[in-house]
């Protein structure tokens, strides 16, 4: 197949949307395709609508000698309106790839009303979708009026989910054994040490660290908090966080550690030397960082808010809190803390639910394989 990606700036942003589409974009050429990328320059969401009506924009897509055009979700202001001309002059189908939908993020209900309306206009645009989660795919049944059978005033939907792996957390070959699981302090007597707790992402409101600075202030004993992640997202959040952090911890000031963005080794690195992994994001369309966490056998502390469930049984794996709650937060870090033989327990159904997810190969194949369908169908 011939198949172009059109995507906001580069493909090696730091980003797991950015992760999984190059994960599919090394799929596609090692089975012998030919992937072009179609790069849009990044800028704010009310610029990006202007590209709608981009000459330039719209003969590069018309021009393209393609099987499929894909698209990520993100792209959605850009293209919303572009996509309607495109679509009946274009050769090729438009697929696109949803990680997750602007309008399921936490904001003033009248910005989501608008971009839910962008977004129900771009979904109704394209002739597939590649989603990313059985959450994400019910969340995009919904905004285009769909039920469960996929069917919507206008048509059907046509999609695969393909979920993401984590494998890449390893750097495994075939023969390489799994990392080792992490030492723990003794069931009896207290810990030996504090508890380890990871936040690993970029530094933004979405990711919910103020809500983990708010619970661990609440939080009896002994705890450490490495945030690895950009700080340079959102600056202001940012010095903000450092202020809610002098505010909340006075008597601990050395429990937090930032380490700013970290290469694969890095971050593997940090993964090996936590306990847990607490990323209470206020929604999440996947959340790749949580299946790295079980890969090596870290139990994760997410939200109910998005596709943590499909990876996370509350109380097996880690725990699922409601978002923006930082008490129900600091009750199962508290848990963690006063019943020390509980982790081991949590660590072992971790892994165990990481060796039983399907690799990047086998859902990047199932992505590949859709496209296949669709070339073949005439993109029906």
């Amino acid at each position: 197949m011939r198949l172009a990606l059109l995507i906001y700036g580069s493909l090696d942003t730091l980003s797991g949307g950015y992760l999984y589409d190059r994960k599919l974009v090394a799929h596609l050429r090692a089975a012998g395709d030919e992937v072009e990328i179609v790069s849009i320059p990044w800028r704010n969401y009310a610029a990006h609508l202007t590209d709608n009506f981009s000459g330039e924009l719209r003969r590069r897509l018309l021009n393209g000698r393609w099987d499929v055009l894909l698209q990520d979700e993100l792209n959605h202001p850009s293209l919303f309106l572009l996509n309607g001309w495109l679509r009946p002059r274009a050769p090729y189908p438009i697929v696109s790839i949803v990680h997750h939908l602007r309008s399921s993020e936490r904001r003033p209900r009248w910005q989501n009303v608008v971009y839910g309306l962008i977004e129900r206009m771009y979904l109704r645009s394209v002739a597939g979708f590649v989603f990313n989660s059985e959450t994400t795919r019910e969340v995009v049944l919904s905004t285009l009026g769909a039920g469960i059978s996929g069917k919507w005033v206008g048509g059907r939907v046509s999609g695969v989910v393909a979920h993401p792996s984590a494998d890449h957390a390893l750097a495994l070959t075939p023969r390489s054994p799994l990392p080792p699981l992490g030492e723990f302090p003794p069931g009896e007597g207290g810990r030996e040490r504090p508890l380890k707790i990871l936040f690993l992402g970029n530094v933004i409101p979405r990711k919910g660290l103020h809500t983990l600075i708010a619970a661990l202030a609440r939080v009896r004993g002994a705890w450490q908090l490495t945030v690895a992640g950009r700080l340079d997202v959102d600056a202001k959040y940012v010095k903000d966080l450092r202020g809610l952090w002098r505010q909340s911890s006075p008597h601990n000031r050395e429990g937090l550690v930032w380490l700013g963005p970290l290469s694969d080794a890095g971050v593997r690195e940090q993964l090996a030397a936590h306990d847990i992994l607490a990323v209470p994001s206020s929604y999440e369309g996947f959340g790749i960082v949580y299946l790295e966490a079980l890969a090596y056998g870290l139990p994760v502390i997410a939200t109910t808010a998005g596709a943590a469930h499909e990876m996370i049984t509350h109380g097996r794996e880690g725990f699922l809190v409601p978002p923006e709650n930082p008490a129900a937060l600091a009750q199962v870090i508290q848990k963690l803390l006063d019943e020390a033989e509980l982790l081991p327990t949590l660590s072992r159904a971790a892994r165990a639910r990481y060796v039983a997810w399907p690799t990047w190969a086998q859902s990047m194949n199932k992505a590949r394989e859709f496209l296949q369908t669709l070339v073949r169908d005439g993109g029906v």
